[in-house]
This record gives structure tokens, sequence and C-alpha cells, in this order.
């Protein structure tokens, strides 16, 4: 579950504006305003929720669930190919990391 926190967080990162957002997304700006300004866990319909996500992880953000330490935000790590656009928006995508890292005993 997002937080309100976690959208405000991950739009500062992406830097996208609050009509950026929803225009990727499809929510409405009164909406995206309504939901940033909520502490903790959002009160939103689970298809806000999930375009709001969408939007957020093409533009290369992922979301931090809560690990004891508290939900966060970070983003993707970026290759050296050329970004994809997306409604003037950047757009990152990434492949696969392996569960756990090689060994030189492999």
């Amino acid at each position: 579950m997002l937080t309100g926190e976690q959208i405000r967080a991950a739009r500062a990162l992406a830097r996208l504006e609050q009509s950026q957002l929803a225009e990727t997304s499809g929510v409405s700006v009164p909406t995206i305003k309504r939901l940033e300004t909520m502490r903790g866990p959002i009160s939103a319909n689970t298809t806000t929720e999930a375009a709001i996500r969408r939007a957020f992880t093409e533009a290369g953000v992922i979301f931090i669930d809560e690990n004891g330490q508290g939900p966060g935000v970070r983003l993707i790590k970026r290759t050296n190919e050329p970004p994809n656009m997306h409604n003037g928006v950047q757009t990152y995508v990434t492949s696969p990391r392996p569960a756990h890292p090689r060994s030189s005993d492999d």
C-alpha cells in the first residue's frame, strides 16, 4: 500500500509536476493533491493506486515496502541505453537482477 509521503517523494525523485503525473497515470490532479496530503497509507481505489504506481515505475521509481525502517522510494539504477519517452516523461526498461550475487567459486 502506498503512503502520501511515498507519492510526494516519488514525484520529487522523478522530477514530475502533479499535472505530469496526472497525465501519465490517468488520475486527476485534484485526486493526486488529495492523496499527497495524506499521512500514512492512502485511501484510494485500487485501480487509482495501481495507475500511480505504474506511472512512477515507468518514470524509474521503485517503491520500498515497510521493512521495519519504514516505507520509502528510490530511483532505478540507470543504464547507458537511451531512455524511452512516454508523454514527455522518461521511462526506463530494467532487467531482472539475480537473487544472489555469484561467488568466485561458481
